[in-house]
């Protein structure tokens, strides 16, 4: 059940009910116990993510050199704590026990981007960066010839 819960998540990116009714009604297990080991691992999410992931190394490397400073800034700044995402579907935030990269702490990885020795000033531009991206890329597709039109 497990490998199925796992899968699903990782094409939906998360676990929709539908989704944990279908695996109980599937593998002939009661909805209860499937719903149960979906909520006992912390790896599963029953909200859809952001379009970003942000996740903060807590390690303890990463914890003495402020990790802690950049997490509370961006739980300020997006309004969000660990394990939450943006209203805006913009950002999902999350901590991590350790990345295993102490030489380069404190760490934090914006979607498979990987960025070290950061700072709160450092984590804000980046996600700025992002966001300005976004925007560009939304900005461009607006503005490109629609098919069929003149």
């Amino acid at each position: 059940m497990i490998p199925m819960l796992q899968r699903t998540q990782k094409v939906l990116g998360f676990l929709p009910p539908k989704a944990l009714i279908f695996i109980a009604e599937f593998i002939g297990m009661p909805q209860a116990k499937v719903f149960g080991a979906a909520t006992f691992y912390a790896q599963f999410r029953f909200d859809p993510p952001g379009r970003h992931t942000i996740k903060i190394c807590r390690g303890t490397a990463c914890h003495v050199r402020g990790s802690d400073r950049i997490q509370e800034d961006i739980q300020t700044r997006l309004k969000v704590k660990a394990g939450e995402t943006t209203s805006d579907r913009c950002f999902s935030l999350e901590t991590v026990a350790c990345f295993g990269s102490c030489a380069l702490a404190p760490v934090v990885v914006l979607d498979e981007s990987v960025h070290g020795r950061m700072t709160p000033f450092k984590t804000r531009k980046v996600l700025q960066r992002t966001v300005e991206k976004e925007e560009g890329a939304s900005a461009k597709k607006e503005n490109s010839p629609k098919p069929g039109g003149s």
